[in-house]
């Protein structure tokens, strides 16, 4: 199992976005689908669907949080074809952030914000080998301005099989961006590639619930681990979530779950439901002790 996850909060839209956005890739299928009933938002669907060998979670759950491009993600393509094609499916009805034309960094590159919100950076990486097709990104905007080499480095430090590789500094002649912060700067969290920014321009958005992580623990303990770790943010622990120091959100959630889920006894389904809508940090046990019950 995937160790970290991304999850993209929807209104009802999430069937719908998950069949798109399968469509945009050769190496893509649906893993599982859930409706779970008596939430706080009412029935909610929740699935979970691979995109070139990657894992993201989409749940239909109310109106509640939209996608900014606090987070966005890269799209490496072998070539300006490819970057074009994606485009051309992925602009309609959406937000062109950055033009698509040739830049410093990339013979063809755009930002756009999709049909639903969701932000994608698009772009040719020439002859390079791409071992991780897409990459989620973070952009630190507002007060969390300049922590990005700080957010990086405590992540890193949380997870095994995880460093820090290339950093690309804002110089003397940024405009707005302070010397030494971060213009971009890769990462591997648990073997996984992130990437993370500083913007110090004036961005009317920021992180949110719409877009979050999560991570799958096998054992209590690390549950704990991460929960204590991160959680900063005490109002907004709620069912696994989590708001860390920066204002990012994680989801801390027993690997157990997943078969959980998936049981075909809607009563059973019930009970762990309504046990797990009671906690804030996961209980393996006492879940265990619903399902079974």
């Amino acid at each position: 199992m995937q160790k970290i996850a991304t999850h993209l909060w929807f209104d009802k839209e999430a069937e719908e976005a998950a069949e798109f956005y399968m469509s945009l890739f050769k190496e893509a299928r649906l893993k599982d689908k859930t409706v779970l009933n008596d939430t706080p938002s009412g029935t909610a669907t929740m699935l979970t669907i691979e995109l070139a060998g990657q894992d993201f979670m989409l749940i239909s759950a109310g109106p509640f949080f939209k996608f900014t491009p606090a987070v966005s993600f890269l799209i490496a393509c072998d070539s300006q074809e490819e970057v074009d094609a994606l485009w051309e499916k992925l602009s309609p009805g959406g937000e062109v952030l950055m033009p698509l034309d040739r830049y410093p960094f990339s013979e063809k590159y755009g930002w756009v914000a999709d049909r639903y919100g969701l932000s994608w950076q698009i772009m040719a990486v020439g002859g390079q080998e791409i071992a991780q097709k897409i990459t989620p990104t973070l952009m630190f905007v507002g007060d969390q301005c300049g922590r990005a080499e700080e957010a990086v480095n405590y992540y890193v430090s949380l997870f095994e099989d995880s460093q820090v590789s290339d950093i690309l500094r804002y110089g003397e002649a940024s405009l707005l961006d302070k010397p030494e912060t971060i213009q971009h700067v890769e990462f591997t969290l648990a073997r996984q590639k992130f990437a993370a920014m500083d913007s110090a321009y004036d961005h009317q958005f920021t992180f949110n619930e719409a877009i979050s992580f999560v991570v799958n623990c096998e054992t209590q303990e690390e549950i704990d681990h991460f929960w204590n770790a991160l959680s900063a943010v005490p109002e907004a622990e709620q069912c696994g979530w989590l708001k860390d120091r920066y204002g990012f959100s994680w989801q801390i959630v027993p690997t157990i779950m997943k078969e959980m889920m998936k049981d075909d006894d809607p009563e059973k389904l019930a009970k762990v439901t309504a046990a797990f809508l009671k906690m804030k940090k996961f209980d393996i046990e006492e879940l265990k002790k619903a399902w079974k019950s």
